[in-house]
């Protein structure tokens, strides 16, 4: 079994049409998507179009919530983007996207962790910032779930856990959006370093899983003067730097 697991694209087309790209060379069995697929400064309706007809197994983020769940006016830059540009059709996709799915009995889906799409399960953040978390901390993340292989993504960083009952946790990092800062519950920044898009792909040839962690180059300069063109200049350091 091979899976190619792709998170948090964040409406930035041309990561995705590079990362689907290269994921086309792997002779992978599945792909699979972790939430937060439209939302951002770039082009939600065109990610959208690209993703609806492959009809991948496809979890929701806290971003379709917000976008399902949330009045307009309530909604940040990016989630009201999203809305404003994307048609009812797809709207209706992401409302009707589960929270969380069980590919197969030792793979679970989730976006952040399996009680929440906001809570960071391999990173953890306190007042000093962010740093990854303990094992004890992702133990308790993890609680009771009997799947082998957990997917997350949220945090938009590629990680890894070996627990010590054997459940992995991975995270494939962003396929959109390298880095970025956030002020819940501390201020903090999350930067993976470089503006490549980031997929992981997960394999069991009968002894036990492996994952391994790509880097795709694409037109990360183009992606940083659309986000502009569209006034997000927030994003521009984030798409050509992977820094905040």
């Amino acid at each position: 079994m091979k899976i190619a697991v792709i998170s948090d694209i964040h409406g930035n087309v041309a990561a995705l049409d590079a990362v689907l790209g290269d994921i086309a060379t792997r002779h992978v069995d599945q792909i699979v998507n972790l939430g937060d697929i439209c939302s951002g400064g770039l082009f939600p309706r065109e990610t959208a179009d690209r993703l609806m007809p492959l009809g991948l197994p496809t979890i929701r983020g806290n971003h379709e919530r917000q976008i399902s769940e949330q009045p307009r006016e309530r909604m940040g830059l990016s989630d009201r983007h999203a809305f404003d540009q994307l048609s009812a059709e797809q709207r209706a996709w992401l409302t009707a996207l589960p929270t969380t799915m069980r590919l197969s009995k030792d793979v679970l889906l989730v976006h952040g962790t399996p009680d929440s799409d906001l809570s960071y399960f391999l990173e953890t953040v306190t007042e000093a910032g962010l740093r990854q978390a303990t094992r004890e901390e992702v133990r308790h993340r993890a609680g009771t779930v009997d799947a082998a292989v957990i997917l997350c993504g949220h945090t938009h960083l590629q990680r890894v856990m070996t627990l010590d009952d054997g459940r992995i946790i991975i995270n494939p990092g962003s396929v959109g959006l390298p880095a970025y800062d956030d002020d819940r519950p501390h201020a903090h920044l999350v930067e993976s370093g470089s503006p490549h898009a980031r997929y992981a792909v997960l394999s069991n040839e009968g002894d036990g899983w492996v994952v391994e962690f790509l880097s795709v180059d694409y037109d990360w300069e183009q992606a940083a003067r659309d986000a502009e063109a569209n006034a997000r200049t927030d994003w521009s350091r984030p798409l050509r730097t992977g820094r905040v």
